[in-house]
């Protein structure tokens, strides 16, 4: 009783994932000291040397252990009495006790228990978990062998038996169809894709299903919106005027590289430094776009170095948050509180981004006409087709000719001729070149009725043209060596404050950049995936991890760092990342998960382990003991996104358009009313056709008004970089699935589908939409609640026709032939209550 007495009351200090902390057995400085001191001590004495106290620093041994101006000293290894530290947490006097009742960080008496404990122990100093390159551990030893299917498994399963849990059952396939589809490609399955799984019984149904969906295009799109959010991708410059920024190129590159499972290395060198890549393609320098896509403020009188100097911070600051799961923006203006990063450090690492041509010019120099090689293709054959239309069009006819000349001297006829025409129809013709000549005469002939549908073609052929042909997407681009930038620190990170001069390079508490390799942003991202780099393979993983089971192994997946919550599976977050990159030797006979970087086969590794197939019920007891799901004893269930939650709706009404990458698109939303700064109305013209029903991933995303229906469900504004969204609950999300317009419509199209292809019966249309939505069949009482409320909301839209019409017609439009209001009015009701049920917006 006193062990879980203890056990209790030092939870504050160090949290596992069941909520209690082993300190029994020998002291771990990393598990068990380093939060307290972090928590209570760094602030005055830890790495800011700035706001140091008393000289002391406790983060590391040599200034924990060295003599003070006072005489004492503040650890003694093995002598508690000689030590200041424990004189001070224990005193008596208020004033003498630390920490300062002001700081409001006192310590408790198991935490002061625990430091006294480590210095008789010697007190010995550990490098944080995190800073030390991973090993790969063994696999652990478990009872229940039968239900491990992969590594992933056995990591889990011997936790759980540890702490005296287990698994729970399998979930049925129904679920798994659809937990795996909404996973893996962020749609429902189709319900012939969940029968031919369902109905599979060959030994590897389930794994042929995973690979089905991972070679779908849909998984690009779905894994896309998780990298732009890190990218701080958006369509806008932001800041007051936040006009158009055109660099959806960028996006549509993040879609194709995640659809070809580009390893994960290569990913990562291209967006650092494609251009610097030797014979750099189109393709690799476009990814760099991923570092254009900082804020531009290109208002009237700005100073463009002050913001050029911070695009640079924000690069810094990214850079260290996707890559190494570090916080160091604190850096720019002092040494970081907590970990071991100076503000020198920090100007290094700003050095390396200091010398790119961009300089917050409003064009956003400089950029890269981007084709891609289909496009290029399509570009041609599309300009051949011009030219044969125009050479018809434009084929000798005396007839023409003659019709054309009085219509010349017809002014009134030639008042109706667009600009450009009518400017060239100001010359004289005898000064006429030849290009004036023939645009007068392909307009001519393009009002005349008998060249109509040529005419017709020639437009059309344009239209698509213009599609196609190249975009200036802004991209990086190192100075020539002679106009390379000298980097001083910035003096409480003022630009205009310089102070000593710094060369580049990275923390000192990481290994160095390579000796082979030049210190600039090609070597930086040749460090970012190096072997020794202890951070980028373990910050990546449990970023995936998150996205699959809800919670990552890190529960800080912002701060890898000291203040970071220590993993709930350590020795599991090492094995999946040396897997990951393939950086430690493996036994003899044993075979690696997947190929190094493999995106997707980390993946699939991680959706076919026993432990993600698992049901996600959780019972009183289970729940109460294990409330987030940490120990992973049930599957997980939480809310989706708000992009699958959009694209769901619009999919199972059959709706959503399967056409992929292009321009952004703007599809129906609330008028606001708004104008920005000095921008003009932030409201848009809804886009027209398919483009109006494409993915969630392709809607505009401008910093400053945000779509808003996905920001109720916690889509971020990009201003910044997002490592993880928030996942709440509201009742706003509720009035926006039950009467945006979007959803609105959703409802009413599902309801048309599901009386069209659901069969001749009322419940025959009810299973069909059910299933749709839910991937399984209904049960009885969920069909005959279903049933009753389409009677009810029969009987009274057949009350109040004009109502009828309306809820049957708007916004989607006239009712097909054959269609009554009220029928319609009560199926879009039915629609309406599926598309808002929690199973359909909960992952479970």
């Amino acid at each position: 009783m006193k062990r879980w007495i203890l056990l209790a009351s030092i939870t504050c200090c160090y949290l596992t994932s069941a909520g209690v902390v082993r300190a029994q057995g020998r002291i771990q400085y990393a598990r068990d000291i380093l939060p307290i001191l972090s928590t209570h001590c760094f602030t005055c004495h830890g790495p800011d040397a700035g706001q140091r106290k008393a000289g002391l620093r406790l983060d590391l041994a040599d200034g924990a252990t060295k003599k003070l101006k006072t005489g004492s000293i503040a650890v003694v290894p093995g002598k508690v009495k000689d030590s200041e530290l424990i004189a001070r947490i224990f005193a008596a006097e208020p004033t003498d006790r630390m920490p300062p009742k002001s700081t409001m960080k006192s310590l408790t008496e198991s935490e002061k228990t625990l430091l006294k404990r480590w210095i008789e122990e010697g007190a010995a100093y550990e490098k944080h978990w995190a800073f030390v390159a991973p090993k790969r551990p063994v696999l652990p030893a478990v009872k229940g062998k039968a239900w491990v299917r992969n590594p992933v498994d056995r990591f889990l399963l011997a936790r759980m038996e540890k702490e005296g849990l287990k698994p729970s059952p399998e979930a049925d396939r129904y679920t798994l169809a659809r937990r795996l589809a909404i996973d893996l490609t962020g749609l429902p399955p189709t319900i012939s894709m969940v029968d031919r799984f369902v109905n599979d019984q060959g030994a590897d149904a389930y794994e042929q299903y995973v690979d089905r969906l991972l070679a779908m295009p849909a998984f690009g799109e779905r894994w896309a919106h998780v990298w732009l959010d890190l990218a701080r991708y958006a369509d806008s410059n932001g800041f007051a005027t936040d006009s158009a920024r055109t660099i959806w190129k960028y996006r549509d590159w993040v879609i194709d590289s995640i659809n070809r499972n580009q390893p994960f290395d290569q990913f990562t060198m291209e967006q650092i430094a494609g251009d610097m890549l030797p014979g750099a393609t189109q393709d690799q320098i476009l990814a760099t776009a991923f570092h254009r896509n900082t804020l531009t403020n290109d208002e009237g009188g700005t100073s463009d170095e002050e913001f050029r100097s911070a695009a640079v911070v924000d690069r810094v600051n990214t850079t260290m948050q996707v890559w190494m799961g570090i916080t160091i923006a604190c850096a720019q203006c002092h040494d970081h509180k907590y970990d071991p990063i100076s503000q020198e450090e920090y100007f290094r690492m700003f050095a390396i981004f200091n010398q790119t041509e961009d300089s917050d010019k409003s064009d956003n120099r400089p950029t890269l006409v981007v084709i891609r090689a289909s496009e290029l293709k399509q570009k041609g054959e599309l300009e051949a087709t011009l030219a044969r239309l125009e050479k018809t069009l434009l084929a000798p006819n005396r007839k023409v000719d003659e019709a054309q000349t009085k219509w010349e001297q017809d002014k009134k006829a030639i008042s109706k001729a667009p600009a450009p025409v009518k400017k060239i129809l100001a010359l004289d013709a005898t000064k006429r070149n030849a290009t004036q000549k023939l645009e007068v005469a392909k307009y001519f002939r393009s009002i005349l009725p008998e060249f109509k549908q040529i005419a017709s073609q020639i437009a059309a052929t344009r239209t698509a043209y213009d599609a196609v042909k190249g975009v200036p997407t802004p991209i990086m681009k190192e100075l020539p060596a002679k106009q390379q930038r000298v980097t001083k620190i910035h003096i409480r990170g003022n630009f205009l404050d310089l102070g000593k001069q710094v060369k580049p390079g990275t923390p000192a508490l990481f290994p160095s950049l390579a000796r082979d390799q030049p210190p600039n942003r090609l070597g930086l991202a040749k460090w970012l995936v190096s072997p020794e780099n202890p951070l980028t393979a373990r910050v990546t993983v449990n970023r995936f991890w998150e996205q699959i089971f809800g919670l990552g192994l890190m529960e800080t997946p912002d701060d890898f760092g000291i203040r970071g919550k220590a993993p709930t599976h350590p020795e599991l977050l090492d094995w999946l990342s040396v897997e990951f990159s393939g950086s430690s030797p493996i036994a003899l006979g044993e075979k690696p998960a997947f190929k190094a970087w493999d995106v997707k086969g980390l993946l699939r590794l991680l959706v076919t382990s026993a432990a993600y197939r698992q049901s996600s019920a959780v019972t009183p007891a289970l729940l109460e003991r294990d409330p987030e799901n940490r120990l992973l004893a049930r599957g997980p269930r939480f809310r989706s996104s708000a992009e699958v939650i959009r694209d769901q709706s619009l999919f199972v009404a059959g709706l959503l358009s399967p056409k992929r990458y292009g321009p952004p698109v703007r599809p129906p939303r609330p008028r606001l009313g708004l104008t920005a700064a000095f921008g003009g109305s932030t409201d848009w013209e809804t886009s027209k056709g398919e483009d109006k029903y494409r993915r969630a991933l392709y809607t505009q995303w401008r910093r400053t008004t945000p779509y808003p229906s996905m920001s109720t469900f916690d889509a971020p504004n990009r201003t910044v970089c997002t490592i993880t969204r928030p996942r709440t609950n509201t009742p706003l999300q509720a009035l926006v699935t039950l009467n945006d317009p979007v959803y609105v419509e959703a409802a009413q199209a599902l309801g048309r589908r599901m009386v069209k292809e659901g069969g001749p019966t009322l419940e025959a249309s009810l299973r069909f939409g059910f299933r749709l939505c839910l991937a399984r069949p209904p049960r009885d009482i969920e069909l005959k609640r279903l049933a009753q409320l389409y009677a009810k909301a029969h009987a009274d839209f057949a009350k109040d026709p004009k109502l009828a019409q309306r809820m049957a017609t708007e916004p989607i439009g006239p009712l097909p032939a054959g269609m009554q209001a009220p029928d319609m009015a009560a199926w879009t009701v039915v629609g309406n209550v599926l598309l808002n049920l929690d199973e359909v917006f909960a992952k479970r």
